[in-house]
């Protein structure tokens, strides 16, 4: 079995730590994933070194993406999209809407882009409609999306 080796992440690697921490991982995750990707270095005495400056960057970086994250929640709170479907008896709609349908829809109508993964939809919106839409830009920031489901004319 192979024995746990230390290293300095450069970046964030979810369920591993933040920049500028120093773990042991495997040799193997440590030489063909992290360390050729630029996330992690060996903890040698120089990187070691730096672990203060790196976690400095990290901080700095982290508040530059929460800011811009809190910025999109803004505009997107700020405007709603009208999405329409065929509807047929009884207002039963042909279809649904999914989390691509919102995506494309803000993107063409307010020119706001947003990744849709991030979209917590549990399934798509069969009825016609006001609906709120959770959009996770960070994992402080929640932004609420209107999304207003109409009958196609």
């Amino acid at each position: 079995m192979a024995h746990p080796i230390k290293v300095v992440l450069q970046s964030e690697v979810e369920h591993l730590g933040n920049s500028g921490d120093v773990v042991k991982v495997r040799p193997g995750f440590a030489r063909n994933f992290l360390i050729p990707r630029g996330l992690a270095a060996p903890a040698t005495s120089g990187n070691l070194a730096r672990v203060d400056e790196l976690k400095a960057k990290a901080a700095e970086r982290a508040a530059q993406v929460k800011a811009d994250a809190e910025a999109l929640k803004t505009k997107l709170e700020a405007v709603s999209i009208k999405v329409s479907r065929q509807v047929g008896e009884e207002n039963k709609m042909y279809g649904s809407v999914t989390s691509r349908d919102i995506e494309e829809e803000y993107a063409s109508a307010h020119g706001l882009k947003f990744d849709r993964r991030k979209l917590q939809l549990a399934e798509p919106i069969r009825e016609l409609g006001l609906s709120e839409v959770p959009l996770q830009l960070h994992h402080d920031v929640v932004a609420k999306l209107r999304v207003e489901v109409i009958k196609a004319s």
